[in-house]
Order: structure tokens, then sequence, then C-alpha cells
């Protein structure tokens, strides 16, 4: 079973950088594939860009595509979000989440980090 724990978030300007990170543990991380979603006030939680801890693989919802970048370190079992030329509709809540590679619903999420971008 993986445990995520997110850290890195905070109140930052339009057009500022962030990067959060999601510590993992408890688990064969090659098996899994670990995601950033974001929950704004109001609304549904969203995808925002994913990674297959085994080959590197990414992916990114078209809202951040060249604005964000996933990597993750091997070392030290850390995924990061780097955020680049954040919007004030980027604020809110970051989740990091897991699943394994043969299923397609994330069963691991870490408790969140906010994350404000004032305009």
């Amino acid at each position: 079973q993986v445990q995520l724990v997110e850290s890195g978030g905070g109140l930052v300007q339009a057009g500022d950088s962030l990067r959060l990170s999601c510590a993992a543990s408890g688990g064969t991380l090659s098996w899994y594939v670990l995601a950033w979603f974001r929950q704004a006030p109001g609304k549904e939680r969203e995808f925002v860009a994913t990674i297959t801890w085994g080959a590197g693989s990414t992916g990114y919802a078209d809202s951040v595509k060249g604005r964000f970048t996933i990597s993750r370190d091997n070392a030290k079992n850390t995924v990061y979000l780097q955020m680049n030329s954040l919007k004030p509709e980027d604020t809110a809540v970051y989740y990091c989440a897991a699943r394994t590679i043969v299923t397609m619903k994330y069963n691991y999420w870490g408790q969140g980090t906010q994350v404000t971008v004032s305009s």
C-alpha cells in the first residue's frame, strides 16, 4: 500500500513559479502511475498531470500543458510538479495520487496542499 505526502504549496503572484513535491512510500513504485489532481473551491477535482514511475512517460491536461512539468526522482521516491507562469485560475488544493499500472482507478491519495495565485 502506497502512502503519499505532498508539500510545497503556498501563496504566489500571477506569473510566479512553484514546485510541489509528493513523497511516496510503502510500495514497489515501478508498478505505479503517479498523478497530480487539483480541486478549486466549488469545482470538481480535475486531472493535472501524470507520470509512469518505471518508464517516465508523462501526460498533461490542456490547461497546464507548456507551463507545468511533472517529473520523478527515483532515489528520493518523490514526484514533482514544477508550475511556471502561474495564473489565478490555477488556485486550488493540489493532490498527489497513485494507481497500479493494471488499474484505471487512483486508489491512493495524499492529503493535499494549497496553492493560491493572486492577480
